[in-house]
């Protein structure tokens, strides 16, 4: 009869497990969970370009006591899902049976618009998704890419990225939510519920990232310093993390890169233990962004060496490093043994990461199902699923003349532009088809025979897309006209003879996202300007010039901002990047198949001069006292924050506000009546905004604090109905106390931060200032449909 250890008893708690293994372990043992490997560290010789072939004898050399993480197993590699999972098992086989303790490993990977591996959904980038203003959407997302990540052995996401920005120029805005903390933590959160499911052992863990205020960096630049204050960094940027762990229990936290006031946040304790761990209760594990701890020593200059840097990182609360054992390797050993590290300091770190593993269900079920791994790839639904996330993330910005859509269709469409018959531009940065040009090693478009299905066999180009969907009778050419980037106008005059042949033009332009030196837009991809890369605004202008009616369809990583041209151009739709549904998406809206009715989660600028520009500013900001505008601008935005056009028109009506005098613990009721008007169906996204009239302290002239998406037949009405909790008006008070002030706020509810259809005011009562202390995050909203 075999009696087995405590930390093998599965009935025992996370907690007691990680105990009892932690007390068996040497320090070398300790020290590998700390850190990670990628799969070509343990590949046999010879192995084939990008399909690294597992070798035991080798992972005994390299990994002896075990490992923590093995990293990006699928995106760095041309396998298919059963590839993956077959050498996922390999690893996971090895470290169970071939090293003392038996500890398996945790597989990451990259998954912020969908699992970054072959043969998976490619969905649209995030900020599309945030367009969409649909948590249920978003965790609908995330729950299949929990499944195609699980599928194949790989255990925790790099997502989502939590940072609110609000500053275009920076290169991975098209990664983050957008500029406002409630909408961000709404949909963030619902993505961490969708990842990681109601039960660690069948989820996947999330990683929030970057934490914090990464998404505002000293001009624009990627891990260039941040200037916020403590206040605004907790109501503002602190926000979505907290709403993430407290609401959805997020499991996994990555640092951010850049230093706040001098101190480089892998090296912070205050984020990463005091508040992270000490106000907010989380319970998983930080990781290091790639590199970041001994970017401690050799970017931010802040540690001597690495063992100075390991001591730091692990000091502050970061207990593994990614994506290689550098920092926490032999330098972190020797500083141990020289007594410059305390050994509990070490063992706290360890026990979060087996008692992460021991929650996961990795000790009883380390291995997967290599037979069942296609079974969640290239499913019709999942594809019907990404098509349904990009025609919701689709923003109209203009539509004069009700251009669109094209009922009656045309009898000629000229599709022009660099973006029109390209499917690599419709994918963001840290997709599998826009990732393989960079492990390939540079700028050069991957071989055939390294990568071959790098984009899903059904995905369109948006010039294919409107072929497709065009009715019979309508002809549709095709002319680049331009590249995406670069000063020839070589095509320009076939471009546009093109569209002076056509009744209606569609130039489809933008940039290319990714994280090589040909991209516009993604990580170290910043841009100091708004507008269309290379010369595809001279070629816009020449378009416009022809007389003929002309649709912008921007496929983007950022919006782009257009003033000079804004005025000649009749339609103007974002597309952000939709992913591999994005062309028959397009195409649907185009020709009225569907009605757009996504909403700009971030203001446009007219011009860099304005950033930042976002709608919830103090009352000082937002305007050049006392003239408001600047001398050569006006001061609000080209397009402003929740702007969205449809095919149809809502009225906003019967404002409700319950009750007119609040009390704490009461709960506030406000009711809206929103009826379709017009003749086609639409959906639209009801904005709730509110305004503290007077405070202790400057509070944002609009706050968001609720929205719901819905979808109404001509002539059909609802009821929308939100409820709040007082604890929801809270802020941070002049001695960094969260409280609730009594007094008089303003409701505005509408269809943008803008667009305001109806207002009212309530009163919360009270005498003096009450301490808030619950957090209450999110209102609720219900919808009761009226005819």
């Amino acid at each position: 009869m075999t009696t087995s250890l405590p930390y093998q008893d599965s009935s025992l708690s996370a907690d007691r497990r990680a105990a009892d293994l932690l007390a068996r372990m040497t320090l070398e043992e300790k020290a590998a969970q700390l850190s990670a490997v990628w799969l070509t560290e343990l590949a046999a010789e010879n192995s084939p370009p990008f399909a690294p072939v597992f070798s035991p004898e080798r992972a005994q050399e390299r990994i002896p006591n075990g490992i923590g993480q093995i990293t990006a197993l699928a995106s760095r590699s041309s396998f298919l899902p059963q590839q993956v999972a077959r050498t996922a098992n390999a690893i996971q086989t090895f470290l169970t049976q071939h090293t003392r303790l038996g500890i398996p490993a945790i597989l990451h990977d990259e998954c912020a618009g969908g699992f970054m591996a072959r043969a998976a959904t490619v969905f649209p980038q995030m900020i599309g998704l945030a367009a969409a203003w649909d948590p249920q959407l978003v965790e609908e997302i995330a729950a299949v890419i929990r499944a195609q990540m699980r599928a194949v052995g790989v255990r925790q996401g790099l997502a989502p990225i939590l940072d609110v920005t609000r500053d275009l120029r920076w290169g991975r805005v098209e990664e983050t939510l957008g500029e406002d903390p409630y909408l961000a933590a709404c949909i963030g959160t619902a993505f961490v519920r969708g990842l990681q499911g109601s039960d660690l052992r069948a989820g996947v863990v999330a990683t929030g990232k970057h934490f914090a205020a990464h998404g505002m960096p000293e001009g624009g630049l990627n891990w260039a310093p941040v200037h916020v204050g403590p206040r605004e960094l907790r109501e503002v940027y602190f926000f979505p993390f907290e709403a993430a762990v407290r609401e959805a229990g997020l499991a996994g936290i990555m640092n951010a890169y850049h230093e706040i006031d001098g101190l480089p946040c892998a090296a912070s304790r205050e984020l990463l233990t005091e508040v992270l761990r000490g106000e907010w209760g989380f319970e998983g594990i930080v990781v290091s962004d790639y590199n970041a701890i001994v970017m401690l020593a050799d970017y931010h200059r802040v540690a001597a060496d690495k063992s100075e840097a390991a001591r730091l990182a692990l000091e502050a609360g970061l207990d593994v490093e990614l994506p290689g054992t550098d920092c926490y390797g032999e330098p972190l050993l020797q500083a141990i043994r020289a007594g410059k590290i305390r050994m509990d300091t070490v063992d706290t770190a360890v026990r979060r990461v087996l008692a992460l593993k021991f929650r996961l269900g990795l000790f009883e079920n380390p291995l997967v199902d290599e037979g069942l791994a296609l079974q969640v790839y290239d499913r019709p639904a999942h594809h019907e699923l990404a098509r349904r996330a990009a025609r919701q993330s689709l923003v109209l910005l203009k539509n004069d003349g009700n251009l669109l859509p094209l009922v009656p269709p045309p009898s000629s469409i000229a599709v022009i532009g660099p973006n029109a018959h390209e499917l690599r531009h419709m994918v963001g940065d840290y997709s599998y088809p826009a990732f393989t040009a960079l492990i390939e090693g540079g700028d050069k478009p991957p071989t055939a025979s390294h990568f071959p299905e790098r984009f899903p066999p059904t995905m369109q180009t948006i010039w294919q897309a409107i072929q497709e969907r065009a009715p019979a009778g309508t002809t549709v050419r095709y002319a680049q006209g331009c590249a995406y980037n670069g000063e020839s106008r070589d095509g320009f005059a076939e471009a546009i003879e093109l569209a002076r042949q056509s009744d209606v033009v569609i130039f489809a332009g933008g940039g290319k996202s990714g994280l090589t030196q040909d991209c516009t837009s993604g990580e170290l991809r910043d841009r100091a300007v708004f507008g269309l890369p290379g010369v595809q605004e001279e070629l816009l202008a020449a378009l416009t010039e022809t007389g003929k009616p002309l649709v912008l369809v921007i496929v983007n990583g950022r919006p782009v901002a257009l003033p000079a041209l804004d005025e000649k151009i009749a339609a103007i739709l974002l597309a952000w990047l939709p992913g591999q549904a994005g062309g028959p998406a397009l195409a649907e809206v185009l020709f009225g198949d569907a009605s757009p009715g996504g909403k700009l989660p971030i203001s446009i600028p007219r011009s860099p001069g304005q950033v930042p520009v976002f709608y919830g500013h103090k009352p000082s900001g937002g305007q050049s006292f006392n003239f408001i505008n600047y001398v050569d601008q006006s001061v609000a935005p080209l397009y402003p924050f929740g702007h969205g056009l449809s095919y149809t028109q809502f009225e906003y009506s019967d404002l409700r506000i319950t009750p007119a005098d609040l009390t704490v613990g009461a709960e506030l009721s406000i009711q809206v009546e929103i009826r379709n008007t017009g003749s086609r169906p639409g959906e639209e996204v009801v904005q709730l905004y509110l305004r503290d009239c007077l405070a202790s302290l400057t509070r944002p002239v609009q706050e968001l604090k609720g929205f719901r998406r819905v979808s109404l037949a001509p002539g059909a009405s609802c009821r929308v109905t939100f409820h709040l909790d007082p604890a929801q008006l809270g802020f941070y008070d002049l001695h960094m106390r969260r409280v609730v002030e009594p007094g008089e706020f303003e409701v505005m509810v509408g269809s943008s931060s803008a667009d305001i259809r109806l207002r009212g005011r309530f009163t919360l009562s009270g005498s003096a200032p009450m301490e808030v202390t619950r957090k209450v995050f999110f209102s609720t909203s219900d919808e009761h449909r009226l005819s």
